[in-house]
């Protein structure tokens, strides 16, 4: 029988809210809810930890690609970065640290995956299914699941033939010893740039199989001494303004990276060959190598050891497509059997832009799963959507960044989002649902200008894209429209509901 976490008496302090995942944008906003004083909120996380992305990442080499001055918290900078780009493991200790700081761990349920949500629309609150059975309630709901969470893994013939060992980068075996074996990456994104170099001097010897080769820019990391650290942790405002050089920066370059321009695109485009020709002299790999797409088509790549990692004679770049997988290897489409002890899935995450994290109903039974299933995810700013009152999302549809920190974005959001919590608090409202109208007006300015960014060009297939070419990930602008865009939250642009002066209100299991 289920447990079900029944409806207190509403009371001034007593707000039941829920946030579902406990990364970057779970931690923010829990740490905004407490620094408002609000403490009747409970975090959902699946796993047994904090962290997200940065939790489930751990292999060889992993780290941010943005500066870690800008992917950090605003309102928590740390001055002890041991490098410009902030590894896996440092970063994943940055939210440990905000998560005590703050004292958040009250408030988190660990190993508590939500699988259902529906909305009553007579008593205004949420019916949230736990994978045990459990029915928590709650007035709002925040979701920050995050994209980089589920690993996508190939449609690849005989994929579960293969005798070896085999994982993906986001579930990478520590216990695997790697050491003189024969290693085959599947894979040429992000994670398979940081993997390659980090595992390639221990390997016997290393496949590495591209499917599209990626514009990749020089990274220029280095090491912070310790003098600048203490001089930071002594003087704050000097890495305020760091982060803002850096911030500022970065939106410099978003016509560079977000306009369908080749006349914007070539500088950026020579840049990177001249990367490539750099470390590259051999001919035949340096074609290989060569993109045939637009820059900023696919997300732009930062390394330094990426090229020097694939001339070295214990690597081999393969470039036939994967006909299949065998027990003991992989087979290409020219006859090749490549005989392997080990292979690494660097394929990528499955988004879901689509499709609802999990099922969810909101007014008059309506199935977000269903309506995003027609033309794909779509929100009101990426935060709200039309028919699931009193719902937020952090990260939602239309709100990545193609040339700077997400965590501009996620900061903004948890503000919006808090704008709507106090409305709710304060004017005595059942909920607040924005208007339908408004939605869909958004989202048609949304994708009239993706029209015009080279996401939507042609001149790639990315992991931006829904099935029919169009793109509910990015944002088609500068972080700062974006954030100018979303800094109030306006009570006219939402239906509501008053509640009666007297009304027995929803609580949820928040331990803090």
């Amino acid at each position: 029988m289920s447990n079900i976490h029944h409806i207190k008496q509403h009371t001034s302090e007593e707000f039941p809210i829920v946030i579902i995942g406990c990364g970057f944008g779970g931690i923010g906003m829990g740490i905004k809810l407490r620094e408002a004083g609000i403490h009747s909120f409970t975090i959902f996380e699946r796993a047994d930890e904090v962290g997200g992305t940065w939790r489930d990442n751990t292999y060889p080499g992993c780290a941010c690609d943005v500066p870690s001055y800008v992917y950090s918290f605003s309102f928590e900078p740390n001055p002890n970065w041991s490098n410009i780009f902030g590894q896996q493991q440092e970063i994943q200790q940055y939210l440990l640290d905000c998560v005590a700081k703050h004292q958040l761990r009250s408030h988190i349920r660990f190993n508590t995956a939500v699988v259902k949500a529906e909305f009553n629309d007579e008593e205004g609150i949420w019916n949230l299914t736990t994978e045990s059975g459990e029915i928590h309630q709650a007035r709002v709901v925040i979701t920050a699941v995050g994209g980089l969470t589920d690993p996508a893994l190939p449609d690849i013939t005989g994929i579960n033939d293969f005798k070896g060992e085999m994982f993906h980068t986001a579930r990478w075996n520590n216990d695997y010893d790697y050491g003189n074996k024969r290693v085959a990456v599947i894979g040429t994104g992000c994670s398979a740039v940081q993997v390659i170099p980090s595992i390639q001097p221990d390997v016997a010897h290393l496949d590495v199989f591209q499917r599209t080769p990626a514009w990749i820019m020089p990274r220029h990391d280095f090491t912070i001494s310790q003098k600048f650290k203490s001089f930071l942790a002594k003087y704050p405002k000097v890495q305020s303004a760091i982060r803002g050089v850096l911030y500022w920066g970065s939106e410099s370059l978003a016509p560079f990276l977000i306009l369908d321009s080749k006349w914007l695109s070539k500088p950026f485009e020579a840049l990177a060959y001249r990367n490539l020709t750099k470390h590259v002299e051999d001919p035949e790999l340096r074609q290989k190598l060569t993109p045939h797409f637009q820059f900023g088509c696919k997300r732009m790549i930062v390394s330094d050891d990426y090229y020097p990692a694939l001339t070295q004679e214990n690597v081999a770049l393969i470039t036939s497509p994967i006909e299949r997988i065998t027990e003991d290897g992989i087979v290409t489409k020219d006859g090749v059997h490549h005989a392997l002890d080990c292979i690494v899935l660097a394929t990528g995450f499955d988004l879901s832009l689509a499709a609802s994290p999990f099922e969810i109903q909101g007014r008059d039974q309506r199935s977000l799963n269903d309506e995003w299933s027609v033309d794909g995810a779509y929100a009101y700013k990426g935060v709200s959507i039309a028919g699931y009152p009193n719902w937020f999302s952090i990260m939602g549809p239309n709100t990545g960044p193609g040339h700077t920190s997400v965590l501009i974005y996620t900061e903004a959001q948890i503000n919006y989002i808090m704008g709507g919590i106090q409305t709710l608090k304060t004017q005595n409202l059942k909920y607040v649902d924005v208007r339908q109208d408004v939605m869909d007006e958004y989202n048609r300015n949304i994708q009239k200008r993706m029209k015009h960014t080279v996401w939507t060009g042609g001149s790639c297939v990315s992991w931006y894209l829904n099935a029919d070419g169009s793109n509910h990930a990015l944002y088609p602008g500068f972080a700062t429209e974006y954030c100018h865009g979303i800094k109030q939250f306006k009570l006219n642009e939402y239906e509501t509901t008053l509640y009666p002066q007297v009304q027995d209100l929803p609580a949820t299991s928040a331990a803090g």
